[in-house]
């Protein structure tokens, strides 16, 4: 069966154009194949991603692993991660909560609802927002310096990643990434929240000790025991996301012959896995 395309010009005479049907579905047939490849590259990513982090586990429990140089290469990498990027992020962070914090108060007396103001404030953005900022920040940091200056061995294409670094350099070089950039998302998000928690009491009751008692219930109201350990293993799992995803995701990139995405490797997944942690939490704390 042929299919007929009627095309009409003013200055020429009706002509019919004939097209076979396979011209217009010739790559139909191909499609199966190529989401069957998808399929099995995304499955033997998301296992690469999950073998790489329970091998990276596994040295982080073990004693051996902490050994002198490891100590040093460690406090190095956390230098780098953390204490070269706390001032401006926490200063950066300190500004933005000051900025929402003015608005829910000003929102919250408005409206006559003063006094859940504090608790909206604590609650959105100590234990929401500034936990994943957290996560995000050294997320997309890690990302762009490991893409860097990990590929000091070279990779085999179209093979394991894992299989083919050696335990030294395991133990030696990427374990010690992995224990900075989860320290960093860790103090990163604790001092930030921190300085929140303190702007906001500034923001409601000013410098002066006579709101401190009513603050300090309210706040400890918000960090019941279910709260204070969804928040602890949320921005726990949000570190180690951080720490592994990024990298496994740079290794797994090494050993391909051509790039599948165009984006940072590994983004997708770590928001993915993100997103994944902090529905998780939400659905514990208020399903």
């Amino acid at each position: 069966m042929n299919l007929a395309i009627s095309t009409f010009d003013p200055n020429t005479p009706k002509r019919i154009a004939i097209i076979p049907p396979m011209s217009l579905g010739s790559s139909l047939p191909h499609l199966p194949s190529q989401w069957g490849r998808s399929f099995l590259r995304g499955v033997g990513s998301w296992w690469h991603l999950i073998h790489f982090g329970a091998i990276v586990m596994v040295m982080l429990l073990s004693p051996s692993t902490y050994n002198r140089a490891n100590r040093a290469t460690t406090s190095r990498h956390i230098y780098t991660s953390t204490w070269q990027v706390l001032p401006w992020f926490t200063a950066l962070t300190a500004l933005l909560s000051l900025v929402l914090i003015r608005i829910v108060v000003v929102t919250a007396q408005s409206y006559g609802l003063s006094q859940y103001a504090l608790q909206m404030v604590v609650r959105v953005l100590v234990l929401e927002l500034i936990p994943l900022s957290a996560a995000v920040f050294v997320g997309l940091r890690v990302g762009l310096r490991f893409g860097k200056d990990v590929t000091d061995q070279p990779f085999q294409p179209c093979g394991d990643p894992t299989a083919r670094l050696s335990l030294a350099r395991l133990r030696g070089d990427l374990v010690p990434r992995v224990m900075a950039n989860a320290f960093a998302v860790l103090t990163l998000a604790v001092v930030s929240s921190v300085i929140a928690l303190v702007l906001a009491y500034l923001t409601v009751y000013g410098f002066s000790y006579w709101g401190l008692p009513g603050y300090t219930r309210t706040v400890g109201h918000v960090f019941d025991l279910v709260v204070t350990l969804g928040f602890s293993f949320k921005t726990l799992f949000f570190s180690l996301a951080v720490a592994i995803v990024p990298v496994a995701a740079s290794l797994e990139e090494r050993t391909r012959t051509e790039s599948v995405d165009a984006v940072q490797p590994g983004a997708v997944r770590l928001f993915l896995v993100l997103l994944l942690i902090e529905a998780a939490s939400l659905a514990v704390k208020y399903v």
